[in-house]
């Protein structure tokens, strides 16, 4: 089970262009999952589904800089 779940490598690069001030937490929890918490942060992370559709859920907040 483990080998089916092994990354290729890919990554993808996110920028955070939003302040979570007077946000959900649903959206604040996406910004810390991601490993963002700060403006203008920029972490590097492995390009999977999961995280694509973490930035998609909030385009308002983070961006992917590639």
């Amino acid at each position: 089970m483990a080998d089916a779940k092994k990354k290729t490598g890919k990554t993808v690069t996110i920028k955070q262009i939003g302040s979570p001030i007077r946000r959900p937490e649903s959206q604040r929890k996406i910004l810390i999952g991601l490993g963002l918490n700060k403006m203008h942060k920029v972490v590097t992370r492995q390009d999977t589904p999961e995280v694509r559709g973490a930035v998609a859920k909030i385009p308002h907040l983070a961006v992917i800089v590639d």
